[in-house]
């Protein structure tokens, strides 16, 4: 089976380290990229050895003209996300999406059209509800153990912060904003736990950390306070042990995202979730994770954990499931949704994150970003 990439990023490296550590019976044909080809080629020896049947291209539709493409794996710039979706949909082709599928109204309800009649061909990238922690916790709340669901409360202090505000991921416009990055994934996990439709979402986000007077575009490298800054290179190399998420000042006029946001969804049923995100945690404060609360019992998980707890109402008892899914990516769920797209392009599977999901997700996100600007319940 021949796949090809539009986008090699640090996301599709991974994807392709795992499909080549797992031995699945795929080979990437062609890659294309912004990039220079030597570039590429040099990201691509690092993860494979034999690249001599590897095609570059630097126009997309050059590719999918010229390539016999079994599958695609997508991960542009997230504003690219729905412009490419569609090329690779035309083609008939089978498509692994990178999360959020649109970062507007106008090409998610572009993307949701384009692909009617076609939704069985995507994947979309949503690994949290297919890692062993999420999928484990649905089949106990199915069993009963919490019953009637009363609410949800999740949560994601993100220990890895400084990626959106001193990389390219500091541009809100071109991600969306943090509501789209992060609680995409978030959102999806708790619709998939509870099995329910939202309606309305209010949400809210606080920046006071990452901002500040500094001039627009500056580098750290340029800054006279990089020696004592305490989010510069040199900072977090030597004394914080921290990597370096960029090259840009976080304290600048520039410098986009929230440090933190909430919401709150109501679903189909009158159950409502609590989601909450944090962009200044660091180290041991990291955590993501779910409750569910119900008239029998409560169920709590944390990824960084790897442990499940439930707590009987009723009878005091206690249960807990360790996993070991430390050094897997994303806990898991990368492998079990790339295994599903290979089958996809086998036709032996469904898919098990649909576009519907990631549409639903999106919509959600930017909802959520609606009422955060406006200050009002939002119907999703």
């Amino acid at each position: 089976m021949n796949i090809g990439i539009i986008g090699f990023g640090l996301r599709t490296q991974g994807l392709l380290k795992l499909i080549i550590e797992e031995k699945l019976d795929v080979k990437v044909v062609s890659v294309c990229d912004i990039k220079e080809e030597n570039q590429v080629m040099d990201d691509l020896k690092k993860i494979t050895a034999d690249i001599s049947g590897v095609t570059f291209y630097h126009n997309e539709d050059d590719m999918l003209d010229i390539e016999r493409l079994d599958g695609v794996l997508l991960a542009t710039r997230c504003s690219l996300h729905t412009k490419m979706a569609i090329k690779v949909l035309k083609k008939n082709i089978p498509l692994y999406l990178e999360k959020p599928v649109a970062t507007t109204l106008q090409d998610l309800d572009t993307l949701q059209k384009e692909c009617k009649g076609k939704e069985h061909l995507i994947v979309v990238s949503f690994p949290l509800k297919t890692s062993k922690l999420a999928r484990f916790s649905r089949e106990l709340i199915e069993q009963g153990k919490v019953g009637k669901i009363s609410q949800i409360q999740a949560w994601n202090n993100v220990p890895y912060g400084g990626v959106y505000y001193h990389s390219w991921y500091r541009d809100d416009k071109e991600t969306g904003g943090l509501f789209l990055q992060k609680a995409t994934h978030d959102f999806d996990c708790i619709n998939f736990l509870i099995d329910e439709k939202p309606v309305d979402i209010c949400a809210m986000s606080s920046k006071v950390i990452f901002r500040g007077e500094k001039r627009e575009g500056l580098k750290c490298v340029d800054c006279e306070d990089n020696t004592t800054c305490e989010e510069s290179p040199y900072y977090l190399e030597n004394k914080a042990d921290e990597n370096v998420m960029g090259e840009y000042c976080c304290f600048a006029v520039d410098t986009g995202n929230q440090d933190s946001g909430s919401a709150i969804i109501r679903y189909e049923s009158g159950v409502h979730a609590c989601y909450t995100q944090n962009f200044v945690a660091r180290k041991k404060a990291a955590g993501r994770g779910v409750r569910v609360i119900g008239y029998h019992g409560t169920l709590e998980f944390d990824w960084y954990t790897n442990e499940i707890k439930v707590f009987s109402h009723q009878t005091g008892a206690n249960e807990t499931y360790q996993f070991n899914a430390k050094n897997q990516s994303h806990f898991g769920g990368d492998l079990v949704l790339i295994e599903n797209f290979i089958n996809i392009m086998k036709k032996k599977e469904d898919s098990i994150s649909t576009i519907e999901d990631g549409i639903e997700s999106a919509r959600m996100c930017l909802a959520a970003a609606k009422s955060d600007k406006n200050r009002e319940f939002v119907k999703i």
